[in-house]
């Protein structure tokens, strides 16, 4: 569910966690998009296509990936897949 309610919470979360005040969201035409952000006074600009669409697609990757590794580690110890994380990231910055 898209709300203007709902899009206001996560906004005032945001907020809470990030420095966005300087930041400008890509939003597409959603009216819920584009109330929220102005009510929260966050500069926003309207985009069809282009950039947009490219972060769409990181999001929609990181989504699908986040998807497998919870598929993969829905049976272990939290603790277990902590470790897991640990190492691979360990392994992903190793220099080569």
């Amino acid at each position: 569910t898209t709300t203007t309610a709902l899009t206001e919470i996560f906004l005032r979360e945001l907020r809470e966690k990030h420095d966005v005040e300087s930041a400008v969201f890509l939003v597409d035409g959603a009216q819920h998009l584009q109330t929220a952000l102005a009510r929260a006074s966050l500069r926003f600009q309207t985009e069809r296509n282009g950039n947009r669409n490219a972060i769409e697609r990181i999001f929609r990757e990181l989504k699908r990936r986040t998807s497998s590794f919870s598929n993969c580690f829905s049976h272990v110890e939290p603790q277990t897949a902590e470790n897991w994380l640990q190492a691979f990231a360990a392994w992903l910055n190793a220099p080569n």
